[in-house]
């Protein structure tokens, strides 16, 4: 099975939490092609999660997994981390305080 490109599938999930009323945003925009992709949710009380993309070798199945979480600040900085290992890297934040990301959709996996 083919994988969707990573700029289509960023824009089908910022369509999809707009369609929510999710304020969104793109704060580094990585390959468009294979990029990898981290998303920062923003509960608007200082504190965050990053998720990102994980693959089951077990079962095949593509998940989304905590990288951090806590403090924003801390959340930010580990996310730093990760785009100086890898400058193709997306990072979407998503500001909700209901805290809504809509990672586990059915076709956002």
């Amino acid at each position: 099975m083919s994988r969707l490109a990573t700029g289509l599938w960023v824009s089908a999930y910022l369509a999809r939490l707009q369609a929510e009323g999710i304020s969104t945003y793109v704060n580094a925009k990585g390959d468009a092609t294979a990029g990898a992709v981290l998303v920062k949710l923003a509960t608007m009380d200082g504190k965050a999660t990053a998720f990102q993309r994980s693959f089951d070798l077990m079962t095949g199945a593509r998940k989304w997994m905590v990288l951090a979480e806590g403090d924003e600040r801390t959340v930010d900085e580990s996310i730093a981390k990760q785009r100086s290992f890898d400058p193709d890297l997306w990072v979407i934040e998503v500001e909700d305080a209901r805290g809504r990301h809509m990672l586990g959709d059915t076709g956002l996996e």
